[in-house]
């Protein structure tokens, strides 16, 4: 018996059909030990959770341990800790999301403008290598670099100004944060900067020039409004980010001199619930903040949406 174009046709779309069921299959099998290990680590500890709401004992562990409720958070907004360490989070992550879109958008208007392009790709190269650096590196160097005897307090004696102990001020702590956290991480944004920069039509650079706009005018009038929709974008999914004062970077350069002005959520966290053994109030506190981010990250993926076309799915 003789096939027929539509039994014909039939067969091609289920071996079709088949091919693809066969290769997404395979993608799936390359998630799987990510999602195995997403699972164990971060899924599978939120039972956890249940300690904030208790008065967790170790030797009785989370089925044994008595349940007192929202205790630990009422406490969390008594203790005079809770306000400065909110505040000291906020101003610090607020600083870093603020400093940390405008250095990166304004080296590369600068780099962009090079046109030696070994020159410009090295710069490029070079600036971004300090983001490969983890910060228990990082947080030893700026310890020599800023100590009391170190390279900053030396170039200070040059000019005859008393030398002074930057990691130990509160006065002086919270700007370096900041300063250290932007100088590793603006090689990255700048390149996400300079690939918005290449998407800009060159003949809108060559209308303006026989116009008569010099560089300037040039940047301000087609180079910025280029790459506001990414500049929009990266600051929206950063609101995000506003509770996420950077854990490594603190833990690896505070001391308990510059607690006032340099302890954060996630130290706190860590001492209260590792150091301290309070393990229920450093839950509590975990979880707090775990909420509000969340919020937050909602928040920001919605305004990224309606401000800047952009969609996870």
């Amino acid at each position: 018996m003789e096939a027929t174009p539509a039994t014909t046709e039939v067969k091609k779309i289920k071996a079709t059909t088949y091919q693809k069921n066969k290769t997404q299959l395979y993608y799936h099998l390359m998630l799987l030990p990510g999602v195995i290990l997403l699972i164990i680590f971060s899924i599978v500890p939120m039972v956890g959770i249940v300690m904030a709401f208790q008065n967790y004992i170790p030797a009785k562990g989370i089925l044994g341990s008595p349940w007192v409720g929202l205790s630990h958070f009422k406490y969390m907004f008594q203790i005079p800790d809770s306000k400065q360490i909110f505040m000291n989070t906020i101003i610090i992550a607020v600083s870093k999301i603020i400093i940390g879109m405008i250095v990166p958008i304004l080296f590369a208007l600068l780099l962009n403008e090079a046109r030696v392009k070994w020159f410009k790709s090295s710069v490029q190269t070079i600036v971004y290598l300090p983001n490969f650096l983890s910060w228990v590196v990082l947080g030893t160097v700026m310890g020599m670099i800023f100590s009391y005897e170190g390279m900053i307090n030396d170039l200070l004696a040059f000019f005859n100004i008393e030398p002074i102990m930057f990691l130990a001020s509160n006065k002086w702590f919270r700007p370096i944060l900041v300063a250290t956290d932007v100088w590793k991480g603006y090689g990255y944004g700048t390149i996400i900067y300079l690939a918005a920069l290449t998407g800009i039509n060159p003949a809108l650079y060559e209308s303006a020039a026989m116009d008569g706009a010099d560089r300037l005018k040039q940047i301000l009038h087609i180079s910025i409004p280029g790459i506001l929709p990414t500049i929009i974008l990266l600051a929206t999914l950063n609101l995000g980010s506003v509770l996420n004062a950077g854990f490594d970077q603190v833990f690896n350069m505070y001391n308990p001199i510059v607690y006032q002005t340099g302890d954060i959520i996630d130290t706190y966290v860590y001492r209260m619930g590792l150091v301290n053994m309070q393990f229920s109030f450093g839950t509590a506190v975990g979880l707090l903040k775990s909420v509000v981010s969340a919020t937050l990250i909602v928040i920001s993926y919605k305004l990224a949406d309606k401000y800047a076309g952009y969609r996870i799915i």
